[in-house]
């Protein structure tokens, strides 16, 4: 950043007493809240959040320093909730990742669908016949939900998966969104975000492992 673009340091010097005030708020807030999801806490989190993140980058600007505490934008690396408190419509958002570990059986299925379509008389366009289509056959035949707890039976495997629920003032208007359904997506609308990933197993498993070792480590030191 050049010279003239740097703040002041008045300007620095107010981001840090706007610090200062928003803990007091925050402090003030939790002392009086009525519940654990008392709204007025997370609005003091959030704007203690914003106030620290402005001085953090002033500092950084002005003198090439940062602040030694860092305030977590959310959970799950989202930014603080900033939808209604009492949303009138809600969006859910699902991701979940697969990966194709036996064709032939997700064909077979897709196979069998066409079949019993055959005998109801409907119409066939042997769609089952190719990797692709097949997807399309069972995605197209079973809810979401339940290809997601046979996945096995389809010949896929489960990868990652994420559920965000956002929230919003008004319901969308009939087919606003359709055209992109995915890109409007604000993050400060999504008011709760539920995540399963292998990662996370991991993670458990050497929390574990660290936890046996330790209690080896202490069990050596009494009999030693």
């Amino acid at each position: 950043m050049s010279d003239a673009a740097q703040p002041t340091a008045a300007e620095v010097r107010a981001a840090a007493e706007a610090v200062k005030a928003a803990l007091d708020r925050h402090l003030a807030a939790v002392e009086r809240r009525s519940g654990e999801d008392d709204p007025a806490v997370y609005e003091a989190f959030n704007e203690l959040a914003a106030a620290a993140e402005e001085y953090d980058e002033l500092l950084y600007d002005r003198y090439d320093e940062v602040t030694p505490f860092e305030i977590p934008g959310g959970p799950d690396g989202l930014p603080p909730y900033a939808g209604p408190e009492a949303p009138n419509a809600l969006s859910v958002l699902i991701r979940r990742d697969y990966t194709v570990t036996e064709p032939q059986r997700l064909k077979a299925q897709a196979q069998r669908i066409e079949a019993v379509e055959r005998g109801r008389g409907e119409p066939s366009d042997a769609g089952a016949e190719t990797l692709q289509g097949s997807l399309g056959i069972v995605f197209g035949e079973f809810d979401p939900d339940e290809i997601a707890s046979r996945h096995k039976e389809f010949g896929l495997e489960e990868g990652d998966s994420t559920l965000w629920v956002t929230a919003s003032a008004r319901p969308a208007d009939p087919g606003e969104w359709l055209a992109a359904p995915f890109d409007e997506v604000d993050p400060a609308d999504v008011a709760f975000r539920f995540d399963v990933s292998a990662v996370f197993d991991d993670d458990e498993e050497l929390d574990v492992d660290e936890d046996e070792e330790d209690d080896g480590e202490d069990e050596g030191g009494v009999r030693g």
